[in-house]
């Protein structure tokens, strides 16, 4: 237990046990309820998340939850973990030997925050960390980096919102930001550029190419295309851990529900897979008024959304062109190729206005190109801090 002698004392304590980890879920309900711009997640996602049984991140990684306690309330939590395959990458990818992270960082008031930023450290300073990484949430392929602008509007689905104070919060606890995250956004309804035309007529006179729907009926063969473009187009990306078998099943059962065909592209260059670009509906728009809960109606309602969502938002969590092509000119024509199908489709079978691309590393010029090129906005801004234990 860590005590923290303020005028008005509080201690931190490991949040181990089923009434703990239901504290540490409900807090930030009750923290962000005055926030319009903050999406209740769903409570059996986020319990999912942090429950070793039920998140298969976990077959590589451990963690500790903490709560900051004044009395009989919860006034903060925190979350500190390691990712033994982060591990064994190099340093200059991001993480490397000695590097930890927390996440799940929500508390009421600065002297809170640092002490749970504190109890963090020293948990991982005691499994060996010589640096943390934070806030991740918990792998980086769930909720990466702090919000630090975009405070404005709400969060796509699988993207995080944070108060603004936690930024002064962070740094003056001693870290410093190492990774820049974007997400763009754009009106799909309007035509892009005329240079994306030109480029996409051309690429639609070449023989070679192919760009089609993914097939749900063999879902699993269409996941392992995917996954292995992903592989090699991620894989010298800052911050890049390959997704274990566990995790795979467990983004399947996840995406299933809002994978539609027309929404999910392949590009094949002479018959070979060589790009892929998934595109899903904002199911934020769909859970916000469920204020985090699917009982007792919440379930039928989400169901009903799923048969056909007409949405305003779709977000492209992730596109991927294998290492080969990616400094050719055919990688652009690929993406904008793809961009454009998926545009059109949105708007005519799910009534989008709205897209958001992202996130974006803020070394990834490639796609930070191919952003400008369609003239998208910066919309939000994530960072990622580090600090030496």
């Amino acid at each position: 237990m860590r005590f923290c002698p303020l005028a008005t004392p509080f201690s931190i304590r490991p949040a181990d046990s089923k009434a703990d980890r239901k504290a540490f879920v409900n807090l930030a309900y009750r923290l962000n309820a005055d926030d319009p711009n903050w999406v209740p997640p769903l409570k059996s996602e986020v319990a999912g998340l942090i429950e070793p049984k039920s998140n298969g991140w976990f077959s590589h990684a451990k963690g500790q939850l903490f709560l900051a306690w004044q009395g009989t309330r919860v006034i903060g939590r925190i979350s500190a973990h390691i990712d033994t395959l982060a591990l064994t990458l190099p340093p200059e990818q991001g993480f490397g030997p000695g590097v930890g992270c927390w996440g799940f960082l929500d508390t009421e008031d600065r002297e809170t925050a640092h002490a749970l930023i504190a109890t963090a450290e020293e948990w991982l300073r005691g499994q060996g960390m010589r640096r943390a990484l934070g806030p991740i949430t918990m792998s980086i392929w769930e909720e990466p980096g702090l919000l630090t602008s975009g405070f404005d509007h709400p969060p796509t689905v699988m993207m995080g919102h944070h108060k603004p104070q936690y930024r002064e919060w962070i740094e003056s606890a001693g870290y410093t930001g190492v990774k820049t995250l974007y997400t763009y956004e754009l009106d799909i309804t309007k035509e892009f550029p005329p240079i994306c035309g030109r480029i996409i007529a051309a690429g639609e006179k070449n023989a070679r190419i192919r760009i089609r729907n993914v097939d749900k009926s063999k879902f699993d063969e269409e996941a392992e295309i995917i996954l292995a473009i992903l592989n090699d187009a991620w894989s010298d990306n800052w911050g890049y851990v390959p997704l274990t078998p566990p995790e795979i099943a467990d983004v399947g059962k996840k995406l299933k529900p809002i994978v539609f065909e027309d929404l999910i592209r392949i590009a094949e260059v002479d018959g070979e897979p060589v790009a892929f670009m998934i595109t899903l509906p904002d199911l934020n728009e769909a859970i916000a008024p469920l204020k985090g809960n699917l009982l007792p109606f919440g379930w039928a309602k989400l169901l009903l959304w799923l048969r056909k969502p007409q949405v305003r938002t779709m977000r492209v969590p992730l596109m991927g062109v294998v290492k080969r092509l990616q400094s050719s000119r055919m990688a652009s024509q690929l993406a904008l190729m793809m961009i454009e199908y998926i545009r059109r489709a949105s708007v005519a079978n799910y009534g989008a206005s709205r897209g958001e691309i992202g996130w974006i590393l803020d070394d990834n010029q490639g796609m930070r190109s191919i952003a400008d090129i369609l003239e998208c906005d910066i919309n939000k801004t994530y960072e990622i801090y580090g600090k030496d234990l």
